[in-house]
């Protein structure tokens, strides 16, 4: 493994919630795994739960699951798993629970020590609130892991990208790259907002995901590939 993956993971964030972040964790897993890493998965906070033989599980961190190579307790991949579908603070409220940070860096760390790297998805956007006080990005900082962040190519993107990416800056964590993910239909201009952001960013997308592209499946799609290359050889 190289030293962009030396940090034994990355933090995935995106400009908001429903922007593909975790088909985007998905199919980086799939190609990690591909490449003969082991890659373990974490949902550190998910609000909203589906009944299972095996107990409450969240989708998302389902999802995940499926793609890791490495076996994990459920309670690691995703240590708060919040009842209500919304932010997680109020969920956590309705819930009657106070969301820490200690039982996520704990189980973090049990993940890392049998992995050779951690794809962890953020929940919402940086700045979701989590408490009264703490914030997704409070989490990230708590893992120290470089932050890959997916665009969702929609009207009013720019503002968005440019806050998160600014706010990401200004938390002192190495930045990874961005994807930009053209999610179900394309927006106008679509390519000229993604050379805007480029151009801004300074840097080139690690991959552009195609409109109307779904959770991974045989084969592993070009641009995970094109995104996990550019990530593990960094």
């Amino acid at each position: 493994m190289s030293s962009g993956a030396a940090n034994r993971g990355f933090f995935i964030t995106g400009t908001d919630t429903g922007v593909g972040k975790t088909m985007v964790a998905v199919a980086l897993t799939r190609a990690l795994v591909a490449r003969g890493l082991r890659a373990a998965v974490m949902k550190p906070v998910a609000a909203g739960m589906v009944l299972t033989a095996e107990g409450p599980r969240n989708d998302d961190a389902l999802e995940l699951l499926g793609q890791s190579n490495v076996s994990a307790p459920y309670e690691d991949v995703n240590p708060w798993l919040l009842n209500t579908p919304a932010s997680p603070h109020l969920a956590a409220r309705h819930d009657g629970v106070s969301i820490t940070s200690d039982r996520i860096v704990a189980a973090h760390r049990r993940l890392a020590a049998r992995s050779d790297l951690v794809l962890v998805e953020g929940a919402g956007g940086w700045l979701a609130p989590i408490s009264s006080v703490a914030t997704m990005a409070d989490i990230a900082a708590k893992l120290g892991l470089p932050v890959v962040f997916v665009v969702g190519m929609r009207l009013g993107c720019l503002n968005h990208a440019l806050l998160t990416r600014e706010a990401i800056r200004s938390s002192g964590l190495p930045f990874a790259g961005w994807i930009a993910n053209k999610l179900a239909v394309e927006m106008p201009l679509a390519n000229a907002n993604i050379e805007s952001l480029t151009t801004r960013f300074r840097v080139a997308p690690l991959a552009v995901v195609p409109p109307g592209a779904a959770l991974v499946s045989n084969p592993i799609p070009s641009w995970a590939e094109e995104a996990t290359n550019k990530l593990v050889s960094a």
